[in-house]
Parts: C-alpha cells; sequence; structure tokens
C-alpha cells in the first residue's frame, strides 16, 4: 500500500505561480505511476498531468498544457506540480494517485488519464486562483 499527502497549495492571484508537493510512503514510490486530479466545487474530478514511473514521459490535460509541468523525484519519494499562469478555472481541490505501472520494462509508454486506473489516493491540497 502507498501513503500519498499533498501540500503546498493556497489562495493565489490570476497569474501566479504555486508547486503543490506529493510525498508518498509506504510501497516502493518509484514502481508507480503518478497523477494529478483535481475537483471543483459541484464539478467531477478531472486528469490534471501525469508522468510513468521513470518520469520518462508525462501527459497533460489540454486546459493545463504550457503552463503545467509534473515532475517526480524517485529518491526522495515525491512527486510536484509546477503552476504558472494561474487562472481562476484552475480552482480546485488537487489530488495526488498512484497507479501501477503498464510495463516495468520502459517508463516511455503514455501514463494514464482514467482515475479508475489509480488505486491510491491522497487527502488533496486546496488551491484557489482569485481574479
Amino acid at each position: 500500500q502507498v501513503q500519498l499527502v499533498e501540500s503546498g497549495g493556497g489562495l493565489v492571484q490570476a497569474g501566479d505561480s504555486l508547486k503543490v508537493s506529493c510525498a508518498a510512503s509506504g510501497r516502493t514510490f518509484s514502481y508507480y505511476d503518478m497523477g494529478w486530479f483535481r475537483q471543483a466545487p459541484g464539478k467531477e474530478r478531472e486528469f490534471v498531468s501525469a508522468i510513468t514511473w521513470s518520469g520518462g514521459r508525462a501527459q497533460y490535460a489540454d486546459s493545463v498544457k504550457g503552463r503545467f509541468t509534473i515532475s517526480r523525484d524517485n529518491a526522495a519519494n515525491m512527486m510536484y506540480l509546477q503552476m504558472n499562469d494561474l487562472k481562476p478555472e484552475d480552482t480546485a481541490v488537487y489530488f495526488c494517485a498512484a497507479a501501477p505501472p503498464r510495463s516495468r520494462l520502459s517508463g516511455l509508454y503514455a501514463p494514464q488519464r482514467n482515475a479508475r486506473e489509480y488505486d491510491y489516493w491522497g487527502q488533496g491540497t486546496q488551491v484557489t486562483v482569485s481574479s
């Protein structure tokens, strides 16, 4: 089992930057593909970004592409989401999640966008962007 704890959320203004973190403990962090999802009030949870176990490939939702950057540090059991040029529509609770890898031979495949593929979830961190 993997325990995930998000941190770094807060209240910022439109155009600002923020970096949220996900700390993992338990089973080997480097085994898992990792993802960020978000959920705004009254809306369904949506995919934001994901990265393979090796960090070899990442994916982004169209709404954040070019503004957000996902990264991971397997030695430190950490994952990050650097968010630049934040917009009010980015306001949501941000969750990190862990999914079993599609392949351990290579981390160059596209990581999962579907939340149902992720087995472990954190409690979330609130990001609020004021206009």
